[in-house]
């Protein structure tokens, strides 16, 4: 077995100390609804690393690559289930993106025009020259 935290809610899910409904489950990851859904279709589903990973930038590459495929997988699936017209897959990466379990995951979440699920509203537009200052200064870390 991988590495899990013994106080991690999704490692317990993982080790099937706790139940949780999983979809789908293999070596690298783990796929289970969410008790808390967002928005009205069924389906909202999350996928794990079995290996606890707090945040995105430490998930090991072989374990993103299972993740985004499990994504790409269980996208036609939730869509034929719950009638969706598209899905959104998101990830909240640290508290201040509103993640809530300190366990790397991805969130597929079913969607229909105009169900009133809102993720970014707070738009702006950007000038030319702030856009080649950010992707500078991005590309200087990388």
């Amino acid at each position: 077995m991988a590495y899990t935290n013994k106080d991690c809610l999704f490692c317990k899910f993982v080790k099937k100390e706790l139940p949780c409904k999983i979809v789908f489950e293999n070596k690298k990851v783990m796929a289970f609804l969410d008790i808390n859904p967002a928005g009205k279709l069924q389906g909202h589903t999350l996928i794990i690393p079995k290996k606890h990973f707090e945040q995105l930038e430490e998930i090991e590459e072989e374990y993103l690559v299972e993740i985004i495929k499990t994504a790409k997988k269980l996208a036609k699936a939730i869509k034929k289930a719950s009638g969706a017209e598209g899905i959104n897959l998101v990830q909240n990466n640290g508290k201040a993106a509103g993640q809530a379990i300190m366990h790397a995951h991805f969130h597929i979440v079913p969607r229909k025009h105009a169900d009133g699920i809102r993720f970014n509203t707070n738009r702006r537009n950007i000038k030319p020259l702030e856009l080649t200052q950010t992707a500078k200064a991005i590309k200087k870390h990388l």
